[in-house]
């Protein structure tokens, strides 16, 4: 499926700048801030402003089309993936990681059958990447 097919598969209106937008997320899976995307596509699209990126993002989002990731206060990051995975964020490099996620159906069933309806379901992990353990070991 293109990028066009997939917008409308979400019922948003394909445009220059959401094609782009949705592009990138699903191209690079780094889980981009909105200033990252934005200079990422600035110089192919000259009219594109940081507002347009931040209410197209949202746009997806709402849709359901992205995830938005808050793991760290500070940044929000976006996910075109939206299968359900939890996320590693490394405290010494900052990459966030996709990582599968093993919902226990238990749980699901138990706030359920209490009334509740699950929209989302977010995993976060914190600590040490790979790459910065072999690094840090390889500088001892």
């Amino acid at each position: 499926m293109n990028v066009y097919e997939y917008l409308l598969s979400y019922k948003i209106k394909p445009s220059v700048q959401r094609i782009a937008i949705m592009d990138y997320l699903l191209k690079h899976r780094t889980h981009p801030s909105i200033d990252e995307i934005y200079l990422a596509l600035h110089d192919d699209i000259p009219t594109l402003s940081k507002t347009t990126v931040y209410n197209t993002l949202r746009l997806f989002v709402e849709q359901g089309a992205a995830k938005m990731l808050t793991i760290d206060e500070k940044n929000v990051c976006f996910d075109g993936d939206t299968s359900a995975h939890a996320h590693f964020q490394c405290k010494c490099c900052g990459k966030i990681y996709d990582m599968p996620m093993h919902v226990v159906n238990e749980e699901i069933k138990t706030i359920e059958e209490k009334g509740f309806i699950i929209d989302e379901i977010h995993s976060y992990y914190k600590g040490v990447c790979s790459n910065c353990i072999r690094t840090k070991s390889e500088h001892n």
